[in-house]
């Protein structure tokens, strides 16, 4: 029997990097999952990609700035699979980036409606539905932008620091009805949404993102991906409220020795999803 047999799962961000694994994940081992995502082309081949695996899923096209779209794509995992059991709230980017005084106003705001309110809206439609269903798990990707400063943008650092808390009080909450929450905390993953902005694309990442942790290998979207498994599956039933930390022992602290060249931060602006930018 797979780990994740009989459950019913919703991906946001599912399209591609994380989310993308997560979903094939999920299917390989028995899930049942609603690919989430704006990206319609991404999230087509992903739901391919989940069906070459062995598992069932469909596509449900979602911006997550809408509430609307959100409790659709909940509403979808029930009418379509009968129940729900894990969310992973996991569509992000990088959003307002460059110095504090060259932010605006709105980019933050889209940045926070995206990488919180939209985890918010995530778990609010997802309790009465695991509550129906018995119990669940609801999962979200934080950072260890989250944990510590200097790892992420001003305003991804305040929303994933925020998703963690919010993680824990949402625990509290609803432990009692047998749904656990949980976040993962992802270090340096080679991503579209990191190689797609590094002049030389994945190459030049990878080796940067090696070099920064004592693991020296840039993260993969699979090592978030079987962190999320894990959260899904029975194994972690006792476990709830906490940020679990997936980074190659990069908050553990420095490199002692390694090549310490950076990658020189994006220009003040916005950094859209992966599947906008450039190739």
């Amino acid at each position: 029997m797979a780990r994740l047999d009989d459950k019913v799962a919703v991906i946001t961000g599912a399209a591609s990097g994380i989310g993308r694994a997560t979903a094939v994940r999920f299917a390989s081992e028995g899930a049942a999952v609603v690919v989430a995502d704006l990206n319609g082309q991404g999230g087509e081949e992903t739901v391919a990609e989940c069906k070459r695996a062995g598992g069932r899923a469909v596509f449900q096209k979602v911006d997550v700035l809408s509430e609307a779209e959100i409790k659709a794509t909940v509403d979808r995992a029930v009418s379509d699979f009968g129940k729900l059991n894990v969310i992973f709230n996991n569509a992000g980017l990088a959003g307002a980036v460059g110095r504090i005084e060259e932010t605006t106003a709105e980019n933050w705001d889209r940045t926070l409606a995206i990488l919180l309110r939209a985890v918010f809206l995530g778990m609010k439609y997802a309790v009465p539905a695991m509550r129906q269903a018995g119990g669940g798990s609801i999962i979200s990707t934080a950072s260890i932008a989250g944990l510590r400063g200097g790892a992420g943008p001003h305003a991804y650092s305040a929303a994933k620091a925020a998703v963690i808390n919010l993680t824990r009080s949402v625990a509290l909450e609803v432990g009692k009805d047998r749904i656990r929450v949980n976040c993962i905390c992802p270090g340096g993953i080679n991503t579209p949404l990191i190689y797609n902005n590094v002049p030389g694309g994945f190459e030049v990442a990878d080796q940067f993102l090696k070099s920064i942790q004592a693991i020296p290998r840039a993260g993969a979207a699979a090592d978030i991906a079987a962190m999320a498994a894990f959260l899904a599956s029975d194994d972690a039933e006792w476990i709830t409220g906490t940020a679990m930390v997936v980074d190659g022992g990069f908050t553990a602290g420095p490199v002692l020795f390694g090549d310490r060249n950076a990658i020189e931060p994006p220009a003040g602006g916005f950094m859209g999803p992966s599947f906008e930018q450039k190739k």
